[in-house]
């Protein structure tokens, strides 16, 4: 499965994570970018999923920034958990291989700020 990690300048600057789920893209976006930093967390707001072909789409205004493979960690009661049933749950592990972004990375929902939207990410492992 692959993932994109894209630049874009909208109203504000922001990365957009999107990780290759049942044929699309499940995004987030994400003000500050992934942190490189193990522990560090970023506020990452999931938005609507996006056609498959939109990860090698660049304009004026949306770069690549970082792009490869994740492999999907998370579990539940030391069981597989499906990454779409992640989503849905509010929980999901991954280790992402790319040229920036090497490790595993978690992303759990949370009500903070009153958006029921908002997701932390964070680098949890090297």
């Amino acid at each position: 499965m692959i993932f994109v990690v894209q630049l874009h300048q909208a109203s504000t600057l922001h990365h957009d994570l999107r990780l290759e789920v049942d044929g699309v893209l499940a995004s987030w976006a994400v003000p500050k970018g992934p942190s490189l930093v193990v522990n560090e967390k970023r506020l990452a707001v999931h938005v609507d999923d996006h056609a498959l072909e939109h990860a090698t789409y660049e304009s004026a205004t949306k770069t690549r920034w970082d792009h490869g493979t994740y492999d999907n960690l998370t579990e539940r009661a030391g069981e597989p958990v499906d990454v779409r049933s992640a989503i849905e749950a509010g929980h999901l592990k991954v280790e992402l291989s790319g040229e920036r972004l090497r490790g595993v990375y978690a992303l759990t929902r949370t009500s903070m700020g009153g958006n029921p939207r908002n997701w932390i990410l964070v680098r949890v492992v090297n």
